[in-house]
């Protein structure tokens, strides 16, 4: 009944798990997040060397590690990928309590490593940022709730989605950490678009946010300091941004060569928050404009697939993981550029860190889990079916 109702995909019975996998998973997607984290090594090349040296450790000292945490990261996207939804739904729920456990203890365990917001637990060898794993875990368990809100009386789920995502939100704030706050809302936000909510309470939210943003600002040194500096038409040459946009200025189409550029050596974060003007220097827009169609191909194809599956809470848990990811890329190379405030926020797969790797093959692994082809799970068989009738 199920067949005649829904329509059905091919299935071999018996066949292994790998081949299986390799089937029904989205290959574009996972080669390009391949090749972005090949490039973040070819970057790491030019832009760790001057760190390592200021800091007194080998010249690789930087790509070593971001080789080792790189391939944790993709090993975790792999296993990940493997998973059915309901396995996903299972370990992101549990993911997220334990995050938001790591970042309601930060105030007390926590660090700023001298940057002025405790975000980080040292662990001597590493550091731990626990909103990075909180993204993916957040958005699995928002996407359930919303779901769960569709079934015949089910739970309040957007109300009770919404009232952990701004308890989440306060704490980040509390940090401060209002990028990653941002995220959240974000995520949140097109979710509760992708499951049907009215416009005019879409409308109403963003001024809620307008409202809060200038609370902020008023009672935020932190956070004035940055709103100011993006206000300010012009750029101090002296400061990590001026550094970054002379950097894109001088690379220009094609770069001034590699190995060649001059910015790695004057920004302290030049291989994490603003990698990409390392890549602009040196490569120019060829590989920026590279970096980006990356980016596109992945989430363009997800939410393709996201748009033939039936199952509420995928399409909405993938929609929240692919535009998050989205939207994490184009902040980081919107604050080159100064098309946005500073936000500290690192390059998805291409910039260094170990918990921003980590958890991003966590994302995208949930990503391609839930991205995967499946039986019995397109919105197109349904039409079709409704067509004949």
């Amino acid at each position: 009944m199920t067949e005649m109702v829904y329509g059905t995909a091919p299935i071999r019975a018996g066949e292994p798990v790998l081949p299986r996998w390799w089937r029904t998973v989205d290959k574009w997607a996972m080669s390009c997040i391949l090749m972005l984290f090949g490039v973040g090594l070819l970057l790491g090349l030019a832009a760790s060397p001057p760190l390592a040296a200021k800091n007194g450790f080998d010249a690789f000292h930087y790509v070593e590690r971001q080789v080792v945490f790189g391939t944790m990261a993709l090993a975790t996207m792999l296993v990940f990928s493997m998973m059915s939804p309901d396995l996903v739904r299972r370990l992101g729920v549990l993911g997220f309590f334990a995050a938001f456990a790591a970042l309601a203890l930060l105030p007390v365990f926590g660090t700023d490593f001298g940057k002025g917001a405790v975000r980080w637990y040292s662990l001597g060898f590493a550091s731990v940022q626990p909103s990075e794993f909180l993204k993916p875990g957040f958005i699995v368990l928002a996407a359930w709730m919303m779901a769960a809100a569709q079934e015949l009386n089910g739970p309040p789920g957007r109300a009770m989605s919404l009232g952990v995502a701004l308890t989440v939100v306060l704490f980040l704030a509390f940090q401060p950490d209002f990028g990653q706050a941002a995220l959240i809302l974000f995520a949140w936000g097109v979710m509760y678009f992708v499951a049907g909510a009215p416009f005019l309470l879409l409308v109403g939210m963003a001024g809620a946010v307008v409202a809060g943003g200038t609370l902020a600002y008023e009672h935020s040194e932190h956070f004035a300091r940055r709103i100011d500096g993006f206000l300010t038409p012009e750029i101090d040459p002296r400061t990590q941004l001026g550094y970054a946009v002379n950097a894109i200025q001088e690379g220009g189409f094609f770069g001034v060569g590699v190995g060649e550029g001059q910015v790695k050596w004057s920004l302290p974060d030049a291989h994490t928050d603003f990698i990409i003007a390392v890549a602009a220097e040196e490569y120019g827009l060829v590989l920026v404009a590279a970096i980006i169609l990356l980016y596109a191909v992945i989430v363009i194809r997800s939410l393709f697939r996201l748009l033939r599956e039936r199952d509420t809470f995928i399409r909405l848990a993938g929609t929240g993981l692919a535009c998050t990811f989205a939207v994490q890329a184009l902040i980081n190379m919107g604050v080159a550029v100064k098309l946005l405030p500073a936000k500290g926020m690192t390059l998805p797969f291409v910039s260094y860190g170990g918990s921003s790797l980590i958890a991003g093959g966590i994302t995208v692994g949930m990503l391609l889990a839930l991205t995967r082809t499946r039986p019995q799970g397109e919105i197109g068989d349904i039409l079709r079916l409704r067509g004949r009738a």
